[in-house]
């Protein structure tokens, strides 16, 4: 009985040093990255992350990771055309004199994926977030994903989100996958901020208040 158990030990031994080296050549495979995509040390990258409240993003290849600004503001080339993009999408009319806001879902990662949110909570949550942008001033509230796996409450009575029609909104706004979600708010003038990752109602509200202030 002896001889069975010594050869099972070797061979949890033998099974557990190949995984830790193969998780040490796959770590030191990976390359680091700064907003810019100039490469950095893991350290560095690590620092500047927590210091400044950077995005960890995956790069143009799976083993690159790279930081990322949380806001981005800008102007639109052409609001009208998108919201005749998304009015043929969303079946419903977007109103251009009115600011447009997006929530966009990326697809599943480990972000949106856990908690504990409930479908009552959720709904509260978006129910709030509308009130209070409306309260702000009067807007076209749409949502958007990329893939709808892992998306809660579609076309169920919930929400009424809409497939991205031809990548546009990725496009024009969220060319990475942020996790949990994003969202980015456009003045009829088309001036717009954007977010990137998971972000609180007062975070869009604030969005709304400065856009359509400028």
């Amino acid at each position: 009985m002896k001889r069975p158990f010594l050869i099972f030990i070797i061979t949890v031994f033998i099974s557990s040093f190949s995984f830790s080296q193969n998780q040490k050549i796959e770590n030191d495979s990976i390359k680091y990255f700064d907003e810019n995509y100039n490469p950095i040390s893991k350290t560095e990258y690590e620092n500047r992350k927590w210091k400044n409240r950077l995005l960890s993003v995956q790069g143009d290849s799976i083993n690159h990771k790279m930081l990322s600004i949380r806001e981005n503001q800008g102007t639109l080339q052409n609001r009208k055309y998108l919201d005749s993009i998304l009015t043929l999408s969303a079946k419903k009319k977007i109103d251009s004199t009115k600011p447009l806001v997006i929530i966009y879902y990326p697809g599943k990662d480990p972000c949106n994926s856990g908690g504990s949110a409930t479908r009552r909570t959720i709904k509260s949550w978006f129910s709030k977030m509308e009130k209070g942008i409306n309260k702000i001033k009067e807007s076209n509230v749409i949502y958007v994903y990329k893939t709808e796996v892992g998306l809660y409450g579609k076309n169920d009575g919930f929400k009424d989100w809409i497939k991205d029609p031809d990548q546009t909104i990725e496009r024009l706004f969220f060319k990475r996958h942020y996790p949990c979600s994003s969202f980015v708010v456009i003045s009829e003038n088309n001036e717009f901020i954007s977010y990137f990752g998971e972000f609180s109602k007062e975070y869009v509200w604030k969005a709304v208040e400065i856009i359509t202030n400028e």
